[in-house]
């Protein structure tokens, strides 16, 4: 069982995503909490496997909770929610560690889909946030000639990979783009989050827009 956490400042928000959640036979939802504080206290005390984090809520926001919790020895994959897909705090919220975000008019189906995505370690940015996200969010380097310093370190073929991943696409998609099995596309991953010392493919997708490997206009 998946247990989570859902997290947002309106009773109705938690009550739809608890309801869609709990017809799931995999997920169980362990509680609830309507602002930052809660959400910390909740977290701690239950334990979830994950956290759905609005990030506009009274007395803590979901971003500073996201920073406690992901400063914890075993923290929870955290997912934020949101109202917008051009959400100032939601950078800043991948950036403090969450796993992905979401929209809050995503389908029923889509909803218990992510969460076993995130569980699983698979993609949580679609092509069409993960391009609006990086253009208001990422400030471009100066072009540079061949590869940024910092990828270096990377194949080829973990370049390639690296740049199919930056544009939001799943395993299976960059296996059949790159004509790769999808456990060779793993492995790949498995080579560039530790060569980059990123802990997740979000923190690769960011730092494949930051150093200049992708451009948000591409």
């Amino acid at each position: 069982m998946i247990r989570v956490l859902v997290v947002d400042d309106q009773v109705l928000v938690r009550a739809g995503f608890r309801s869609i959640l709990e017809k799931q036979p995999d997920i169980d939802v362990v509680g609830e909490a309507g602002d930052g504080i809660e959400a910390v206290y909740q977290a701690r005390s239950l334990r979830p496997d994950l956290v759905l984090m609005d990030i506009r809520m009274p007395r803590q926001d979901g971003l500073s909770a996201t920073e406690q919790l992901m400063a914890s020895e075993t923290p929870p994959r955290i997912v934020v929610l949101t109202t917008f897909d051009a959400d100032e705090y939601v950078y800043a919220a991948l950036r403090a560690g969450a796993i992905g975000f979401l929209l809050k008019d995503i389908s029923p189906e889509d909803l218990a889909a992510a969460v076993r995505n995130a569980m699983s370690g698979d993609s949580m940015l679609s092509p069409r946030i993960t391009k609006r996200l990086i253009e208001s969010y990422v400030r471009s380097p100066a072009p540079t000639e061949g590869v940024p310093e910092s990828l270096r370190g990377l194949t080829g073929r973990e370049l390639d990979v690296l740049r199919e991943l930056a544009t939001g696409a799943t395993n299976t998609e960059i296996g059949k783009r790159l004509s790769l099995a999808e456990t060779t596309v793993k492995t790949h991953l498995a080579h560039i989050f530790t060569k980059l010392d990123v802990r997740d493919r979000v923190q690769a997708v960011v730092l494949a827009y930051e150093t200049g490997l992708v451009r948000p206009s591409a």
